[in-house]
């Protein structure tokens, strides 16, 4: 069984010392079940060249570029023909990570706002998808999103209500559920990921940041993403060989470039 980790930043630099071990790691998984497709969004045209050297460098990890509202403080307004740019001649699969982030302090909501809007727009014009930073922000991303419909894409870290899930996934978006999931406390979102619709649902990391449970303190790796998997198996009474399999084929359903980047000899 495999698995894909929707969300990875595999390029941070908590992983230069050990990078090649943590990917063989993934890859090689726990009890039969690997993970053997990542995808690694660039936050800022700073690291737009670490994220595409990354993609090249391990097969089964798949890049979107985009700008991350905790980066625009350092934006120009160059920086959008540079992301145009980018994602017309790197095979991307999606644009992000793109959002706003009403949590960070000090922040400019106006130039947040700026970003995220131009950023909906070139997607829109690209036809690409949009992997969205979401935090404390859901309803103004959902209002945007309605005024710039694009080709769906992924909420990811979704921490919402019920009813914003459903608007998500009435735009055409999966909502990505990871570590925040493996606690016990987290009970929103535990019940979220057991009662929403499953083909809304699709499995992520973030790492190395948002630890799960077994690592409260601790890096995460995508290889995490294998006990993510087994919590929402827990949580929904089902086989993890259907979770699998199930959110794999969410994920190539909302980010269909990324069938590019299945290895060799993987089905879809």
């Amino acid at each position: 069984m495999s698995l894909i980790d929707t969300h990875c930043h595999l390029d941070a630099a908590e992983f230069d010392a050990d990078r090649d071990e943590v990917v063989a790691a993934a890859k090689l998984g726990a009890g039969g079940t690997a993970v053997e497709v990542m995808v690694v969004p660039a936050v800022e045209r700073a690291n737009f060249g670490a994220v595409a050297s990354v993609c090249r460098t391990y097969p089964g990890c798949a890049p979107s570029f985009g700008i991350h509202p905790m980066y625009v403080d350092r934006v120009r307004p160059e920086d959008l023909d540079a992301l145009r740019e980018t994602l017309q001649h790197q095979p991307a699969v999606a644009v992000g990570e793109i959002g706003l982030d009403r949590h960070v302090q000090p922040r400019d909501d106006g130039q947040q706002m700026f970003w995220f809007r131009s950023q909906l727009e070139l997607a829109r014009e690209l036809g690409l998808p949009v992997l969205l930073h979401v935090r404390r922000a859901i309803d103004p991303i959902l209002k945007a999103l309605r005024e710039i419909p694009v080709p769906g894409g992924i909420a990811h870290a979704f921490n919402g209500s019920r009813e914003q899930a459903e608007q998500f996934i009435k735009l055409g978006f999966k909502l990505g559920f990871g570590g925040a999931m493996t606690y016990p406390g987290s009970k929103r979102i535990r019940a979220l990921a057991a009662t929403l619709p499953l083909e809304a649902i699709v499995l992520e990391t973030d790492a190395p940041d948002i630890p799960p449970a077994w690592k409260p303190n601790g890096r995460n790796t995508p290889a995490d993403l294998v006990p993510i998997a087994e919590t929402l198996a827990q949580l929904r009474g089902m086989p993890l060989m259907e979770i699998a399999a199930r959110t794999r084929a969410n994920t190539l359903a909302v980010l269909p470039r990324l069938v590019n980047f299945i290895p060799h000899g993987e089905m879809p």
